[in-house]
């Protein structure tokens, strides 16, 4: 392996800036697996990503982020097969206009843009320790600001759920891990930092109310960014020399941000950390 060529696992790499970002990173010259839900959508991407970067080395495994035995699969598979894990990007994300449960019995937003971070994190933060100088990279949002926390009812179940409400729950959870999991890390050569990656035209707000996708298509026409543009603070925090040793903050357009208060509540985090490792079994 070529001295500067890092091991990157990838998820929600299909499409969007998932997709964007392994072909930035495998031009770059570094190894990208890219984690997709559908086995063959997952291969048809990694395809496209060797055909515009020019690289070999791009590969694939596939994980449902709404199931928590794919997540434990997808760890295992993946410690089966490389033995370093140089960079985490936990990408994977979705919106649902509903509320609903998962297989393992949590509101589907928080799972699979929340837990299943969490989990595939925890399960794989040894071998990112042990291949230090190593990086996670966590895909938040700008809406975390207006996140709220509430520990006894995170999947809103008493009610108050919104499509918004839960993607910005699901966010501000993000960042709040983000700043534990860094602390946690400290002095271990693993940097933990989240990002906005900016307002991007991509499908994750399919889910979205069918009288919404008007304005979301006009969004997307008069002042989304593409995702290419929306991947590069991926690829910066992922591989740029310029963020070593820089851990536990949150970043837009390439630079950190303050985040929000709730984010920077060590009683609240150490308990909503204490509540998703009971949800996924930790």
């Amino acid at each position: 392996m070529p001295v500067n060529m890092k091991t990157i696992l990838l998820t929600g790499a299909t499409s969007g800036i998932g997709l964007e970002a392994s072909a930035q990173l495998a031009k770059e010259g570094h190894r990208v697996v890219m984690v997709g839900r559908d086995e063959q959508k997952t291969r048809q991407a990694a395809e496209d990503v060797r055909r515009r970067s020019g690289a070999g080395a791009v590969e694939t495994l596939h994980c449902d982020f709404a199931s928590q035995a794919s997540i434990r699969a997808l760890a295992a598979a993946y410690r089966a097969k490389y033995d370093r894990l140089d960079v985490l990007i936990n990408n994977a994300g979705s919106v649902f206009q509903e509320r609903g449960l998962t297989g393992d019995g949590v509101e589907r937003t928080f799972a699979v843009n929340h837990l299943g971070y969490f989990l595939l994190t925890n399960l794989l933060v040894d071998l990112l320790e042990r291949s230090a100088p190593a990086r996670v990279v966590v895909v938040a949002s700008v809406g975390h600001y207006r996140g709220t926390m509430d520990l006894g009812d995170l999947g809103f179940e008493r009610g108050g759920y919104s499509i918004m409400a839960a993607y910005q729950r699901s966010k501000l959870a993000n960042v709040m891990m983000t700043r534990r999991l860094a602390a946690q890390l400290e002095g271990k050569g693993v940097t933990v930092n989240a990002l906005h990656p900016g307002v991007v035209a991509t499908n994750i707000w399919s889910g979205a109310p069918r009288w919404s996708r008007p304005l979301l298509a006009a969004a997307k026409a008069l002042f989304m960014i593409s995702p290419e543009e929306g991947a590069r603070t991926l690829t910066y925090l992922a591989s740029s020399p310029e963020v070593e040793g820089k851990t536990g903050l949150y970043f837009e357009k390439n630079l950190p941000r303050e985040c929000a208060a709730l984010a920077k509540d060590r009683a609240l985090t150490e308990q909503l950390w204490v509540k998703c490792a009971e949800l996924v079994g930790l």
